[in-house]
């Protein structure tokens, strides 16, 4: 069955690492949004993985549709409907949550978009949650390897509004929205994992 469901094997890769971040975040019953579920292999994993979780996966309207057949196929209870989401949008879909994940995005949208994820987000989240952001990213226009200036480089031939986002410009974007960058994991493959909590001021 499981052949046919659109696949990544980046996620299969990243999916056992993130997880063991996670499961030291999010220690306490809520909603996590995930924002960018794609081909749903991360929901499925951590949704079982953390039970005490109910899971909302949610892509843009253009892609929502490829994760249902593998969330309804893994038919965990936790997992809720996928939900089209748009961040530039002004309303969302889900006005309330406990904790936010999305994985791999940040490179991908605009920075219009970054900036809209980060707000809607920040406008959202309660003072006791956290956003984590798991990607490359660069550290004052370093980049961290040579992959990650191919990848960098491979992004921007593709379309001109993606690429590598460096970690002082999604600092000061999240202290914009109320929040600040509490954690910063590093992770396999040059990745890191993000975490964004509500600033106490």
């Amino acid at each position: 069955m499981t052949e046919d469901l659109p696949y990544s094997q980046a996620c299969e890769n990243n999916k056992a690492p993130i997880l063991e971040k996670l499961k030291a975040i999010f220690i306490t019953p809520g909603k996590v949004l995930e924002i960018g579920t794609l081909t749903g292999q991360h929901a499925v994993h951590f949704a079982q993985a953390m039970p005490h979780l109910q899971w909302q996966p949610s892509d843009h309207p253009e892609a929502a549709h490829l994760c249902r057949l593998r969330l309804e196929q893994a038919g965990l209870p936790n997992i809720l409907p996928v939900v089209e989401l748009d961040v530039s949008a002004p309303n969302w879909p889900v006005d309330t949550f406990q904790w936010a994940f999305s994985a791999n995005t940040a490179h991908i949208m605009s920075w219009s978009e970054v900036e809209q994820m980060f707000r809607g987000i920040g406008e959202r989240l309660p003072k006791d949650g956290a956003f984590c952001l798991y990607g490359p990213f660069n550290n004052q226009g370093e980049y961290s390897s040579d992959s990650n200036r191919r990848f960098d480089q491979s992004l921007r031939s593709q379309a001109a509004h993606m690429g590598i986002r460096d970690l002082v410009d999604l600092s000061a974007l999240a202290e914009s929205a109320g929040m600040t960058l509490a954690e910063n994991h590093p992770m396999p493959a040059n990745n890191r994992l993000l975490v964004f909590r509500r600033s106490s001021s």
